[in-house]
């Protein structure tokens, strides 16, 4: 793992922000946590600086890169606090290690010390609906369409055809999935719908309590990778959703979201269940790509088993149709 860090650390050429030379045995790094894209690390130079490293697992989209670092940086200049997304020598925000080292592509950001956002304390839910409004005001007039990902979700034919894969794998998780499919899939895709092209904005698309971290100087906006088209009023209902307890939510701090964002002038308004659309799109999406993971024999064990434990936890959090209605009516007097 060394080698590996010195190697980062000249593509970068972090020597000279620190004192210790690139090719240092001093430089090391140490895993830090997994997400769905990649493996975050903890690159330190050995007399205390640190960086993070997010080694992408499944490719690279470049241009998707690119959206990442253009929104980040314009955030900067709304006053939102994120780590620095630093570019190689060569000015890339993306590199690619040599295939003696596993040939995957990093990306190098700042070191933010804290701890995850508590979606309880009435400061940090005002300030995610303040943000919010912000990434949308900047965002407002985008052109063009959301990704799929956002817009669509699998077709029962889809799912028929992924049940019957990870029965013949036998998972211990294919009964459940195929209870999922037989009963909540098609309601929630019942309110996956295309999106107007009145409320597109450019915006983060992942706002929620575990890509923000808390410290000293307050918080702090993470993991910009989906950054891109949305729309806004779907991108509102998801974050209320998501920090205000899910199905279980609290209305209060619901609200609380909600006012801050529009207090700060944010355009969108929820207004019933179709707003969820993203919120529904993104969770049904989410379990069948870590489901076709689970049984990807190209895929590492480590990576199979992730995203089989993460099959389970999706499965088990679903949104519920009923609770966003709920949701819905709690909100209206905010608008």
């Amino acid at each position: 793992m060394r080698s590996r860090a010195g190697f980062i650390a000249t593509m970068y050429g972090l020597g000279g922000e620190c004192g210790v030379g690139p090719g240092s045995p001093a430089w090391d790094m140490t895993p830090v946590a997994r997400g769905a894209l990649g493996q975050i690390w903890k690159l330190s130079s050995g007399n205390g600086f640190s960086w993070a490293v997010k080694e992408l697992l499944f490719g690279c989209d470049e241009g998707q890169v690119q959206r990442e670092a253009a929104l980040r940086n314009a955030a900067e200049g709304l006053g939102i606090s994120a780590p620095r997304f630093l570019p190689d020598r060569t000015g890339a925000y993306v590199s690619r290690l040599p295939s003696s080292m596993g040939g995957s592509y990093v990306k190098l950001y700042d070191w933010v010390d804290g701890v995850e956002a508590d979606p309880a304390d009435p400061e940090i839910l005002a300030w995610c609906g303040r943000t919010l409004a912000l990434l949308h005001r900047a965002g407002e007039g985008a052109s063009g369409e959301p990704n799929a990902w956002y817009e669509e979700c699998p077709r029962p034919a889809d799912w028929a055809e992924l049940y019957e894969a990870v029965r013949r794998a036998g998972v211990p998780w294919a009964d459940e999935l195929g209870r999922f499919i037989t009963t909540s899939a098609g309601e929630l895709a019942d309110h996956v719908t295309p999106s107007g092209a009145g409320d597109v904005v450019v915006s983060h698309l992942d706002m929620r309590p575990q890509n923000v971290l808390v410290g000293p100087a307050g918080p702090a906006l993470l993991d910009w990778d989906n950054a891109g088209l949305i729309s806004a009023e779907r991108e509102l209902a998801r974050a209320v959703h998501v920090w205000a307890g899910g199905n279980d939510f609290d209305a209060d701090s619901a609200r609380r979201l909600v006012r801050a964002y529009v207090d700060a002038g944010g355009p969108a308004v929820v207004k019933g269940l179709d707003s969820f659309s993203m919120l529904f799109a993104t969770d049904l999406n989410y379990v069948r790509v870590q489901a076709g993971c689970a049984i990807d024999p190209n895929v590492t064990p480590a990576q199979r088993e992730f995203a089989s434990d993460q099959v389970l936890t999706a499965l088990r959090s679903l949104p519920d149709p009923a609770a966003a209605a709920r949701l819905t009516e709690a909100l209206a007097s905010e608008w």
